[in-house]
């Protein structure tokens, strides 16, 4: 095998294991993780990264569900939507005609192919998954009891095919181009009893046990399933709609990678949105903090939990499918940090490495007649907004009043006929939560905020930084209504009307 640089190249520099007698052993593989958009609209991209890729490293490929032209229109929302079908009292049994323009959706994506053995037998794999997803979804309609709700096991039952259906596609696709590849179906991957509380140590088995399975595969190319198995409160449940991410990373430890590389279609991480600031510069390396806190507020970077996987061990890069020359952003331990023995480090200047907006914020106030330090008080509140599916982003407290900056994810409020700046709670989560919180007080909710965050290491303790951004926004117009400091000195945040 021959070492290559995604500098000058394709693939990244791998550390192929230790020198033996002058001789390289255990090559550790790169993990390629391809997004649904990814696959639904660049397979042809795809494929010709992966050609070039496996001239020079071991690779393995894990592949999300596809999407079209946004992921609302995307395989797994539309599997979700025919599984919710299915299970409502009076269902309109409108999933199977979602189920059969996937099914041709699907067989239309392999129209790229040139063999026609390949897609005949891609065809007919997919047939199979198509058949037991019917099967399922009508026992789902008629033999479940009528209740409303989705088993959690059952919705992500569905839900594993996108991932199934998209690996297989890729798979063939290699195939064509002369790459011999096995796909690997993950969803029975977890052979071990899970605990209620998914903690490292289900992670760290979960993660041998893919490591085992994948290689299986001989010499070929493994395209495996961003979809891991079914765990007791369902994947989507526990995880969110990020578990394909994660999955990556488990797979990239279990094989102990050199590198997990995801793939998107912009050429990495920038220092602001790049559709609104057109002077962001793209950041060719990030901390693990760094990475957590922008994906966080705002900026879609990569699951946290695929963070908490890889790092430190294995370097996480983010590459662009449609200029794979570009080195991306890399994201890894900051080795280069200043000496934390020297006691002025904080007063050298340090600017942001990158400022995001989280827009569509709603600000619930609750003005109590009692003190709210009580921890019981406090403890109540949160419990009511967790209850109800509504997520704190920020807080901040005095003697008798406590704000709390939420959201959820579907919209709280709508525009009434007033105008554009009057609006009505319309989702019934703020509308329960706030009825209930009137218990404790008098409630308000201020609507159109948004929250800014600068984000970087030691940024917290940078003398300074926060006065020159209070100076920018005051010149600007624009009026802070809460300020906080996150955690990891990374990030400085001011909520804004």
């Amino acid at each position: 095998m021959v070492n290559g640089s995604l500098t000058n190249g394709n693939v990244p520099n791998v550390d192929n294991g230790p020198m033996v007698d002058g001789e390289v052993h255990e090559e550790r593989p790169v993990v390629l993780k391809f997004g649904g958009t990814s696959v639904g609209k660049y397979a042809l991209e795809i494929a010709e990264i992966c050609l070039s890729a496996v001239q020079h490293s071991k690779i393995a490929i894990v592949c999300s569900a596809r999407s079209g032209v946004s992921k609302a229109g995307g395989t797994t929302n539309r599997l979700l939507k025919a599984a919710r079908d299915a299970a409502r009292p009076e269902s309109s049994q409108e999933y199977s005609n979602i189920i059969s323009k996937l099914h041709q959706e699907h067989k239309d994506a392999a129209n790229c192919i040139k063999s026609s053995k390949i897609i005949e037998k891609y065809h007919q794999n997919i047939a199979i998954d198509f058949t037991i997803l019917s099967h399922l979804l009508d026992r789902i309609c008629t033999d479940l009891p009528r209740t409303g709700s989705l088993d959690p096991q059952d919705e992500d039952k569905v839900v594993s095919v996108g991932e199934k259906l998209s690996s297989q596609l890729l798979a063939a696709l290699l195939e064509d181009h002369g790459i011999p590849s096995q796909y690997i179906d993950l969803s029975h991957v977890i052979d071990f009893p899970v605990p209620d509380y998914l903690s490292q140590a289900f992670y760290r088995d979960l993660s041998a046990s893919i490591g085992a399975l994948v290689s299986s595969s001989g010499g070929k190319v493994p395209v495996i399933t961003g979809y891991f198995g079914r765990i007791p409160d369902g994947l989507v449940n526990s995880l969110g709609r990020g578990y394909s991410d994660l999955c990556a990373a488990l797979v990239a430890v279990g094989l102990q990678a050199s590198e997990l590389q995801v793939w998107k279609e912009v050429d990495g991480v920038f220092t602001a949105d790049p559709r609104k600031v057109p002077t962001a510069c793209l950041l060719p390396t990030l901390t693990p903090d760094e990475a957590g806190e922008l994906t966080f507020y705002g900026s879609e970077v990569i699951h946290n939990f695929t963070l908490q996987q890889c790092i430190p061990r294995i370097p996480i890069r983010i590459k662009n499918v449609l200029r794979p020359h570009s080195a991306g952003t890399i994201i890894q331990p900051d080795a280069s940090a200043a000496d934390k023995t020297d006691p002025y480090r904080y007063l050298r200047p340090k600017r942001p490495t990158a400022v995001t907006v989280k827009q569509q914020i709603t600000v619930v106030n609750v003005h109590s007649n009692r003190k709210v330090d009580s921890p019981s008080f406090l403890a109540q509140i949160c419990t009511i907004l967790a209850q109800n599916s509504l997520a704190v982003d920020l807080f901040e407290k005095n003697e008798c009043h406590v704000s709390l900056a939420v959201h959820s994810k579907s919209s709280l409020l709508s525009t009434t006929r007033g105008g554009e700046n009057k609006y009505q709670i319309e989702n019934t989560d703020l509308i329960n939560a706030v009825k209930e919180l009137k218990e404790y007080g008098v409630v308000d909710v201020v609507h159109g905020m948004a929250i800014l965050s600068l984000i970087g290491k030691g940024l917290k303790r940078s003398i300074g930084i926060a006065g020159k951004l209070f100076t920018a926004l005051g010149d600007n117009n624009i009026n802070i209504e809460m300020i906080s400091q996150g955690t990891f000195l990374v990030t400085i945040f001011f909520l804004f009307l």
